[in-house]
């Protein structure tokens, strides 16, 4: 069993880490504070012909698979942007997944190659105000018309929906009343987000503020049936494809954000004295710090071995769900003892540790609660009968 990585996957994220060094602290503190997209962080990844790492190689990508993709995606989140510079990107490796699966060969030469130059972006229109983490009960539909479909209805805490040109947006085509299973009767599309059909409303939020979140108000938006994804009314079964590998990034983010609080703290230990001796030197200091260490390393062997499993074909479900959930933990632990490590200065913008700990709430809560991952291991790995 091999647990080092390759030449290839550390220079990987030796050239990401790299790309975010140019970036310091000053820049995304200014996203930050201005909610300002980090079109700089985006082009120079676009640049590098890293928006395209887990795409098919004809169309312009890397054709690597997941594993690469977390390594890359770790180190983004380790580069100081935390979760502002993941989200900038994060669409563009799990997104468009099920084009890459389910869409036609006009679709992929249409839609991909845009995406992998940074000449277009992207957003997800799958939740809604009304349904919730319960996919199967959204009311986005798209009814038939002489052309393709008109869609009607309400999408919310769609990232990047301020930035993007296309939306990849599930639909119901059917009543789920008058469908078989509740899973029956959505179709996936993949469009343009025409603004004259379509509002689009920034929701205030807590943290991540330079990558948009927003509700989104579908008003009969007209789409051409080349713009849908494989067959109509299975829509659900094409997004599935694309959640195990966007828990597993979610999870490799999440390690990487932990890690740069928890580097920082130590950095700052080491460097504060007080009553005449390094805050590092105290145990009180020093055990919280490497216990969150621990547990930041424990969480990115999870990552590394759901990714494994995903590339090599195997199923990964457990796996994946649980590297989001230990990551999510360890990232939210770490920032909050970088916080505290900091003392009063921790509540300070200066240090930037109250902007990773802001954002460290974000990966325990999406795109899964904790308590949906617990759930599903104790139904599919344990054996218990299903909870909800």
């Amino acid at each position: 069993m091999e647990l080092v990585l390759t030449e290839q996957q550390r220079a990987i994220e030796e050239n990401v880490s790299r790309i975010c060094a140019g970036f310091p602290d000053a820049y995304w503190a200014a996203c930050d504070e201005e909610a300002r997209f980090p079109v700089e962080f985006h082009r120079a990844m676009a640049d590098g012909g890293w928006l395209g790492i887990a795409m098919p190689p004809e169309h312009g990508g890397s054709g690597l698979g997941v594993t690469e993709a977390a390594i890359m995606m770790q180190a983004v989140g380790r580069g100081g942007g935390g979760y502002a510079a993941a989200s900038a990107i994060h669409l563009n490796i799990f997104g468009p997944h099920a084009i890459v699966v389910h869409g036609t060969a006009e679709q992929k030469a249409r839609f991909l190659p845009p995406l992998i130059r940074g000449e277009q972006k992207a957003c997800f229109g799958v939740t809604e105000p009304n349904a919730g983490l319960d996919t199967t009960s959204i009311e986005t539909f798209a009814r038939r018309s002489n052309d393709g479909y008109v869609i009607r209805g309400r999408k919310i805490w769609t990232t990047t929906a301020q930035e993007a040109d296309k939306i990849l947006l599930l639909t119901r085509t059917t009543p789920k009343a008058e469908c078989k299973r509740p899973t029956d009767g959505m179709t996936l599309f993949y469009t343009d987000l025409d603004r004259a059909r379509v509002e689009v409303r920034r929701i205030p939020k807590m943290g991540r503020a330079a990558v948009d979140s927003n509700a989104v108000f579908i008003d009969d938006l007209p789409v051409p049936d080349e713009d849908r994804i494989g067959e109509e009314g299975k829509g659900f079964r094409y997004l599935l494809d694309s959640l195990n590998p966007e828990r597993i990034l979610i999870g490799a983010e999440a390690v990487g954000l932990g890690r740069d609080a928890l580097f920082r703290a130590a950095n700052y230990a080491r460097e504060r004295v007080v009553f005449g001796r390094p805050i590092g030197q105290n145990q009180g200091i020093q055990h919280p710090l490497a216990e969150s260490w621990a547990y930041l390393e424990s969480a990115w062997w999870m990552c590394l071995r759901a990714a494994s499993l995903y590339d090599s074909g195997q199923p990964c479900g457990a796996e994946a769900n649980a590297a989001k959930f230990l990551s999510a933990r360890a990232a939210f632990d770490a920032t909050t003892r970088s916080v505290m490590t900091h003392g009063g200065m921790g509540y300070a913008r200066e240090y930037q540790v109250e902007r990773l700990f802001r954002e460290s709430m974000l990966p325990r809560i999406a795109p899964v609660t904790e308590q949906l991952i617990l759930s599903f291991i104790a139904e599919n790995v344990l054996g218990l009968p299903k909870s909800y």
